[in-house]
C-alpha cells in the first residue's frame, strides 16, 4: 500500500501500489498523517473491483486492533475516504457497505464518480484548509 501526502491534506492511498518504504508498516505512516493534529481526507481511484486479496484473520486482527487504538483521532482528523468510482452501479452497491465502513473506521466512506467530483468535495470537507487540487 502506498500512502502519498505530498499534498496534503488531500492523500492519496493506493491498496495495490508498493510502498516508497517496503519495510514501513502502513499503520505507522497512517499514524504519522494522525499525528499532524490536522484534517485530512483520504482518496482512492483504484475503482472497487481492484482484486484486492483476501485478508487474513491475523491480518483483520491487527487492523481491528491499531484502528481501536487510534478511533479518536481517526474521527477528529479523517474527513471521509473519498472513492472514485466510475460505474453507477457499483457507486450505489457500496451504499449499505459504506454504513459498515464508517462504524469501522469512524469517518464516512463517500462514493462519486470522478476525481472533479471528489476534489470538489474534499474542498467542502476541509474549509479553510489549503487544498491545491490541480494535479496527482
Amino acid at each position: 500500500m502506498l500512502i502519498d501526502a505530498t499534498r496534503f491534506p488531500l492523500v492519496w492511498m493506493r491498496m495495490n501500489a508498493p510502498s516508497d518504504n517496503p519495510d514501513a508498516s502502513p499503520f505507522s505512516e497512517f499514524e504519522a498523517l494522525l499525528a499532524r493534529k490536522e484534517s485530512f481526507v483520504l482518496f482512492n481511484d483504484e475503482g472497487l473491483d481492484r482484486g484486492e486479496h483476501e485478508h487474513s484473520p491475523e491480518e483483520m486482527k491487527q487492523a481491528s486492533l491499531w484502528m481501536k487504538r487510534h478511533k479518536s483521532e481517526l474521527r477528529a482528523f479523517v474527513k471521509a475516504g473519498i472513492y472514485i468510482e466510475p460505474n453507477a452501479a457499483k457507486r450505489l452497491a457500496t451504499k449499505a457497505f459504506a454504513l459498515v465502513y464508517e462504524k469501522f473506521w469512524g469517518y464516512p466512506m463517500l462514493m462519486v464518480a470522478t476525481k472533479d467530483e471528489a476534489l470538489a468535495l474534499a474542498r467542502k470537507l476541509l474549509p479553510g484548509e489549503q487544498t491545491d487540487v490541480r494535479s496527482h
